[in-house]
């Protein structure tokens, strides 16, 4: 028990970390506005690169790993989507219901990446790779799917889905790493060292990040349907989504690291992405801005709760 919560401690105390840097306004704002662009253009990928251009697959369950992964997300999502009507009779419009969804399916990869790193080191980080790969282009196509259907915004369409994936560097940079992996190039020369060196950048700065990110404020709503639809979106990413992909990796005989990592990105509080998606596809961002922040500091408690009880 001990060693997971010290091993997590650092990765939530760099987030609040960020929190506080932010509101006491020890930086500038556009200093912010500038590292969440390095850390996701560049820093992000480098390190994904880096860890799946020279990884060893060899002895891990990747396979097993990705379907347990993928099938509780898309459950999740073919659950939501049936119970639509009975959020409907709730008061929930359209823009709600896509903030209801996106929280309840989205993973934060750079908390993932942070924490594998911290509590398996390299092999976490390269089976955290591997969860990018699954996770990023999955929830990106359920997520822009659904605010395509009940948004308000004439740019969420077929068009701005294909964008919103193909263009993702997080996606991007998966494809490339596994690449020069299976063509058995990997990293030559000094590219190795230097994606290595901004990869190390990545978790650091990615993680205050997320804490520059935080409105606690926000989390506060005197609106019914909404306070409602938080608690909802919470509850499904932080604690039923972990409990079903625990379940499929029993299913499929996934143990050890390989389904440690999986636990962990299973119970990852919202990225986000979410937020941003949100707002331009005419999405609740409002309502994302809480169930983001809401989750992100939930998951102090519940990620180790779910590391020790279910792996």
């Amino acid at each position: 028990m001990m060693p997971v919560i010290e091993s997590l401690a650092p990765v939530f105390l760099l987030i609040m970390l960020g929190y506080a840097l932010r509101r006491k306004r020890f930086l500038y704002e556009r200093f912010w506005e500038g590292a969440d662009r390095l850390t996701y253009f560049v820093l992000f990928p480098s390190l994904i690169i880096h860890t799946l251009a020279d990884a060893d697959f060899a002895n891990l369950a990747i396979s097993g790993m990705a379907l347990a992964l993928a099938f509780p997300v898309l459950l999740m999502a073919i659950s939501l989507s049936l119970a639509r009507p009975h959020f409907q009779s709730r008061g929930y419009d359209g823009p709600t219901y896509t903030s209801l969804f996106q929280g309840a399916i989205r993973p934060n990869t750079f908390v993932g990446l942070a924490a594998a790193a911290a509590l398996y080191s390299e092999a976490g980080l390269t089976l955290a790779a591997v969860a990018v790969v699954v996770l990023t282009p999955l929830v990106n196509l359920l997520s822009a799917s659904t605010l395509a259907r009940h948004a308000s915004n004439e740019y969420s369409g077929a068009k701005a889905q294909l964008l919103l994936i193909v263009t993702n560097p997080l996606i991007l940079a998966s494809l490339a790493g596994i690449t020069l992996n299976l063509g058995g190039i990997g990293l030559p020369g000094v590219a190795a060292p230097l994606f290595d060196t901004l990869g190390r950048a990545a978790l650091t700065l990615g993680l205050l990040s997320v804490g520059a990110g935080l409105y606690p404020m926000a989390a506060r709503s005197d609106e019914g349907a909404p306070l409602l639809a938080l608690i909802a979106s919470c509850a499904a990413k932080l604690v039923l989504l972990p409990a079903l992909t625990a379940a499929f990796l029993h299913l499929f005989n996934v143990q050890g690291i390989t389904a440690a990592v999986a636990i962990l990105f299973a119970a990852l509080p919202t990225s986000a992405t979410a937020y941003v998606m949100s707002r331009q596809l005419g999405g609740d961002h409002a309502l994302m801005a809480r169930i983001i922040t809401v989750e992100t500091l939930a998951a102090a408690c519940t990620l180790p709760a779910c590391l020790i009880l279910l792996t």
